[in-house]
């Protein structure tokens, strides 16, 4: 009997028609006994939803697999490439492989649920090469906007792929190595069977520019700023921390960090031997006793994160930091797509304050971490892989690249999101199965799925409203006293008909049906329906509605 074929195959979960939340699959073995790697594995920010915050991928594919999941290799320390991983990994129980400043990143995320000594990290040095099961595993260094950003090559069997993560090619980086074009020529002169990509950027020109060549102009604009000056940027953008304070210290201000992940990100550089001879960074205590021309203040929140330091800043809660007129803020990053809203609403904030608001389209004041068009061809000039997935973008990003990809000589480029199965075959690559794919919220403490109840349920009533009934009645079914209505976010004080027209319509209810129904379920939602009918009449509203039934 001939052996079943064993394939290699790529299967992302989060961050394929999307940008964000990554989750990437690699299968190797014959076609349902697959070996699996993961690598990454990201949370989004904001849904829509009332009070969910953090978004990640559903992993029930690979969780009712992992005693075949092998590992999980984070590329960097990114949020929406390592922050599920805190709330996913119970499902998961592999162990976890990172660079020193990721692990660092991570173990601090960690801590903070009391996972610290129970997830296995493995820290593997840059550059460094692993074997987990049939995948072997080489980093390759490259850049982006936070320190040790790593493209992993992975051989097997079947050939090699290189999956970039999120990388440009930056000749000064400020604070890391550049990017290693001479692993990447030799991989290719090896032999890449496919590239899983970043598509971020490719609708861009030219080249995504150097974060080095920011000092000059942001110590310029700040130079001539006379009150206080808020600089907001992601956190973990390390080197754009470290231009910030150099161009302050040229300006003779000292520099406030505002925000708990800024404070821990600096810590995590510092303890793996970057920022130094940064002076300083001062707790955001430490504002109000600065002269306001002496103080720049880096900020979280550039993305209009209402509970981000930035947004409390705006507002005028913020406990220990404030903005008045003649300050200025420089919003140090770009603007993530979806959240266009959230950050003009926190920029008006700012200018109703007096306060001078400073973007990208003002002054050059950012650089992006992701490949512009001419350094997409570059890395396909140096790998040369037979097949291009394209990853890290919406659908729109992926087909760019799919058709860049093309133009480069590239034999087939497969067009993926979430849920397909590619196979990564050299002469017939595409999508063989589709599988779910899903999104989790974090919800309090819990992660619950994002279409369960709760959320569902959360949001019918943000939007329509929340009606209680209660009515009691006696053994023979009998109405005993008046129904009892209240309501939350459906009527207006005074609006009393509407409460006595749904009043009536509970009573009719149980007088219709209490002598003849004996199931209580079965009498509450007669009442339920003629009660949400009453506003969906008379306010064009279908409320959450909830009947508290009792026999006396």
């Amino acid at each position: 009997m001939t052996a079943a074929k064993k394939e290699l195959c790529f299967l992302p979960l989060g961050g394929a028609g999307e940008i964000g939340m990554n989750l990437n699959l690699y299968g190797f073995g014959a076609a349902g006994d697959e070996d699996w790697v993961m690598v990454d594995l990201g949370v989004t920010f904001g849904s829509g939803a009332p009070g969910i915050d953090v978004i990640m991928p559903d992993p029930a594919f690979i969780e009712e697999r992992r005693d075949r999941l092998l590992g999980l290799v984070l590329t960097h320390a990114h949020e929406d490439h390592l922050g599920a991983v805190p709330y996913l990994w119970p499902r998961l129980e592999c162990p976890v492989y990172a660079t020193p400043f990721t692990a660092s990143v991570l173990r601090r995320k960690l801590a903070e649920v009391d996972l610290l000594d129970r997830v296995p990290i493995h820290e593997v040095p840059l550059k460094g090469r692993m074997t987990i099961g049939p995948f072997d595993m080489e980093l390759i260094t490259l850049t982006h906007s936070i320190p040790e950003p790593n493209g992993i090559a992975i051989r097997t069997p079947a050939g090699a792929v290189l999956h970039t993560g999120d990388w440009k090619f930056d000749p000064d980086p400020v604070i890391g190595e550049a990017a290693d074009e001479d692993a990447l020529r030799r991989l290719g002169d090896e032999g890449v069977l496919a590239i899983v990509c970043d598509s971020t950027n490719v609708f861009s020109p030219g080249d995504s520019g150097s974060e080095a060549d920011l000092l000059p102009s942001l110590t310029e604009l700040i130079a001539g700023c006379e009150g206080r000056v808020a600089v907001a940027c992601f956190a973990t953008n390390v080197a754009r921390l470290e231009t910030i304070a150099r161009a302050a210290q040229a300006n003779d201000r000292d520099v406030v960090l505002a925000g708990r992940s800024l404070e821990r990100i600096s810590q995590a550089a510092m303890d793996n031997g970057y920022l130094d001879g940064i002076p300083a960074f001062l707790d955001e205590s430490m504002a109000g006793y600065l002269p306001r021309d002496k103080c720049l203040i880096v900020c979280t929140g550039s993305q209009g994160e209402p509970r981000a330091a930035l947004a409390r800043i705006a507002s005028g809660e913020h406990p220990r930091v404030d903005l008045e007129a003649g300050d200025t803020v420089i919003f140090s990053s770009r603007e993530i797509p979806g959240n266009e809203y959230a950050i003009g609403r926190m920029q008006n904030m700012l200018i109703r304050r007096g306060v001078r608001v400073v973007t990208p389209r003002d002054h050059f004041v950012h650089v992006s971490g992701h490949p512009a068009r001419d350094e997409l061809t570059r890395m396909y000039q140096l790998a040369r892989p037979r097949v291009s997935v394209p990853v890290h973008g919406e659908l729109r990003h992926l087909v760019e690249h799919a058709a860049l990809a093309r133009t480069c000589q590239v034999s087939h480029a497969v067009v993926a999101e979430n849920g397909a199965m590619v196979r990564l075959d050299p002469d017939a690559p595409g999508v063989v199965d589709h599988v779910p794919a899903g999104r989790l919220v974090l919800e309090g403490n819990r992660v619950v799925p994002i279409q369960g109840d709760l959320v569902r349920e959360r949001s019918r009533a943000l939007f329509n409203g929340t009606a209680f009934v209660s009515v009691a009645v006696n053994a023979a079914g009998d109405l005993v006293g008046e129904p009892h209505l209240s309501t939350v976010g459906l009527v207006e004080e005074g609006e009393h008909a509407a409460l006595d027209a749904a009043a009536r319509a509970a009573r009719a209810a149980v007088r219709e049906l209490g002598g003849t129904v004996k199931d209580d379920a079965a009498l509450a939602e007669a009442v339920r329906i003629a009660v949400r009918r009453v506003f969906r009449d008379s306010h064009d509203k279908r409320p959450v509605t909830k009947v508290h039934l009792i026999r006396v």
